[in-house]
């Protein structure tokens, strides 16, 4: 299933020649003898002839031919109940007010900046009336309006933060905007039991059409995408017998590319149709232990049956005792529609229907061929929106390539600048918002950016000047910049259909390094780290090397630098493969005088860890020693505390003592987590589930009273919303940081 790089599975345009021949008897005691035989390979293969794509006439009639609503409408019934059960919870709407609390003083990242949010119970009922839109397509009632109920909050609230973007989300809107045009209330709904000629009949074909579609990317093939991904539990079978950078490779990102490519060919034939949903449905199936991707393992799970025959419902319900059928649909033929082109005796033939195609028809058609065409050309369309591009292309997020880049910021300033009086401050990287999504898009730093200088009035900076100093590394390879740290963001230029001019190139000469700095990486013992950096000509990195990192050296890898210490006027300059010990507790430079990109690494070791796992590790060697009676002199009072391993009251105790209690609770009840029973880890999920869905209803109720009858005093309504949190385990506050500062936050290496 797909959206962004598509092609039609495997030209499944029509019903399946199989699943014609089960239309009825009299079909096929109309034919003549051996007309079956005569059947073309393309039309046993494709189900259809190459003449019903020779004119528009007959490609109109095709994409009308009638099909069965029975999978439709259990899509349809699907997505409805998986979005109802999604806005709670990935939606938001169980924490709505920590996000659009009326006076939160904070930036947003609208996609249009005319977009505002409602006040925070007017938000309440937005999201309300997606709900009741998600609930009145899952049971097909009002279903065209249930349709619009949904979509339009869903696309307002989508567009009301970038931040919040990811494929699925876009997924969700798409499906909304495609079952508003479908038929997909023909089978099992509300509507069937009140309107005859809805109950159960036909569909167009192009219903089923539009909702087939797939994937692929290059860095996911090159193993660089997901590396981690092989370290969890799902793979250790494949790492009995595989090292696991090799299951990395082959399995994650090899296996995951096989499928990509053939999931949508093999879920198309029946002979491997079988093979594929097994292997699909594990597949999402493992994603949903993976990520926290909310409902979208589900979604795909409810969209893989698009593939089978379009009557699979009906063969399925026969098979169920007869006392169930009747609370189950319809196991009858569906009847006729006049929204589809047949052929002679009701029975549908490609390209050769009985009546010309209408308008509802001929509007069906130019939909599929135009949706299809803007999906294909939307991933692709990055040349005209090349405000956008950023080291990946802007509009890249439409298409359906997913986890294939991997992020790391190692270093993150913000200077503000007065200008008026030239005074000189900094930002913690983050205030004055809840994402941290602003770092790697240029149009969400400039809008962020015009954001703080629009606070910053509020304490006494006028004409506030804001410089973004951004490193990043993408797919493991070098830390470097991203935007251009010399340019005042508040007065830059940008425009959507523009090329960002402060955005710096990717240096993706460096790309084949990657395999040179894991060789170094691996070579280093376990309280060595290592940070490896690639600056551009002209500019300079200015680094603070903490007190607690011991033994800090900095090794030039490629080009030429200058480094500067701020105790001490002199130059260091260092030449490819020269090495300098750094001190601690004081910032230096490192100024890239060569011509070319400097590539350099900072090698230290965390002496304050080391010491502080010492001591944990003695702690643990003295707890144990005491238990098994081996360690016979009285503990000091101040070390009691490790014996029964409470976290209570320890205000008096040892800040060590303290600290290897608290990750010994973690610890116990990490494996206490893993170790769970199948019972306990349902309990754990239901419970959580409970109270999410428990404050987002409650919330939802104080919100609509408010509105309804007005505000009550403060003291009620903060006993209402307490009562709300009450044993929620998803509770969270949100405490606003320190803004202002005269120091940067300075990079711990």
């Amino acid at each position: 299933m797909g959206t962004g790089r598509v092609h039609v599975a495997g030209a499944q345009l029509s019903e399946s020649p199989a699943s014609q021949k089960r239309h009825s008897k009299e079909t096929m005691m109309s034919q003549a003898p051996g007309s079956l035989g005569r059947c073309s390979r393309t039309k046993r293969l494709l189900g259809f002839e190459w003449a019903d794509l020779s004119s528009w006439h007959h490609f109109v009639c095709l994409l009308n031919r009638p099909a069965d609503p029975a999978a439709l409408g259990v899509f349809r019934f699907l997505f409805g109940l998986l979005m109802a059960l999604d806005i709670p919870q990935e939606r938001g709407l169980s924490y709505l007010d920590h996000k659009y609390l009326d006076g939160l003083q904070v930036c947003r990242f609208p996609l249009f900046s005319f977009l505002e949010p409602l006040p925070l119970d007017w938000m309440y009922l937005v999201y309300t009336v997606m709900l009741l839109g998600a609930l009145g397509i899952m049971l097909g009632c009002f279903y065209r309006l249930s349709c619009l109920l949904f979509m339009v909050p869903y696309w307002y609230i989508f567009f009301l933060d970038k931040t919040a973007w990811n494929n699925h989300s876009y997924l969700y809107g798409l499906l909304g905007f495609q079952l508003l045009f479908m038929n997909a209330n023909r089978y099992w709904s509300v509507d069937g039991l009140w309107n005859p000629r809805k109950r159960n009949a036909h569909v167009p074909l192009w219903n089923y059409t539009v909702l087939r579609m797939q994937k692929l990317d290059a860095d996911w093939v090159e193993g660089y995408s997901m590396g981690s991904l092989s370290r969890h539990w799902l793979f250790s079978p494949f790492r009995l017998v595989l090292s696991e950078e090799m299951t990395s490779l082959l399995v994650v990102h090899g296996g995951g590319l096989m499928l990509d490519l053939t999931a949508g060919f093999l879920l198309f034939f029946d002979a491997t149709r079988p093979m594929a949903l097994i292997f699909v449905s594990y597949f999402h199936c493992m994603n949903s232990q993976l990520f926290s991707i909310g409902m979208f393992s589900y979604t795909m799970l409810a969209t893989s049956p698009l593939f089978c025959y379009p009557d699979w419902p009906r063969h399925l319900i026969a098979r169920c005792p007869t006392c169930f059928q009747r609370l189950l649909p319809l196991l009858e033929l569906p009847q006729p529609s006049q929204e589809c082109m047949y052929g002679e005796a009701g029975r549908p033939r490609s390209g050769r229907a009985a009546r010309r195609p209408g308008l509802r028809q001929k509007l069906g058609a130019v939909f599929t061929v135009l949706y299809v065409l803007e999906q294909l050309f939307l991933p692709y369309s990055h040349f005209i929106t090349q405000g956008y591009n950023n080291w990946t292309n802007g509009l890249y997020g439409y298409s359906w390539d997913m986890m294939v880049h991997s992020r790391s910021h190692q270093h993150v300033k913000i200077t503000y600048r007065d200008g008026l009086t030239g005074e000189l401050g900094y930002l913690n990287p983050g205030v004055f918002t809840q994402s941290r999504r602003w770092k790697d898009h240029a149009d969400m730093l400039k809008q962020y950016a015009t954001c703080l200088s629009q606070l910053l009035r509020n304490y006494n900076i006028s004409q506030p000047e804001i410089y973004f100093d951004i490193w990043v590394s993408i797919n493991d390879r070098f830390q470097q910049r991203l935007f251009d740290p010399r340019v005042d963001i508040v007065q830059a230029e940008w425009s959507p259909f523009q090329k960002t001019m402060w955005l710096k190139p990717l240096l993706v000469d460096l790309s084949p390094w990657r395999t040179k700095l894991q060789k170094i990486e691996d070579s280093l013992d376990n309280q060595t780290e290592v940070v490896f950096i690639a600056d551009f000509p002209g500019l300079h990195l200015e680094n603070f090397v903490s007190e607690d990192l011991g033994n800090t050296s900095l090794h030039l890898l490629k080009g030429e630098v200058a480094v500067q210490f701020a105790s001490a006027q002199k130059n260091y300059t260092l030449q490819e493969g020269d090495r300098i010990q750094l001190p601690p507790g004081e910032y230096h430079k490192v100024f890239t005088v060569s011509q070319e990109p400097s590539c350099y690494m900072y090698v230290y070791v965390n002496t304050t860890e080391a010491a502080l796992e010492q001591n944990f590790t003695q702690l643990q060697e003295l707890r144990e020693k005491v238990q098994n009676g081996t360690e016979t002199e009285p503990l000091p009072p101040e070390l009691q505390p490790i014996l029964d391993g409470s976290i209570e009251n320890l205000s008096q105790a040892d800040p060590v003592v303290e600290a290897f209690l608290r990750r010994q609770w973690h610890r116990e009840a990490l494996q206490k987590r893993r170790n769970a029973t199948l019972a306990e880890r349902f309990h754990r999920f239901t419970t959580k589930k409970y109270f999410t869905f428990r404050r987002s209803f409650l919330m939802t109720w104080i919100s609509l009273r408010n509105l309804m009858l007005g505000r009550p005093s403060l003291e009620q309504l903060a006993q209402e919303v307490a009562y709300a949190n009450m044993q929620s385990e998803q509770g969270s506050t949100a405490s606003r940081p320190d803004t202002l500062s005269k120091e940067p936050e300075h990079s711990e290496l």
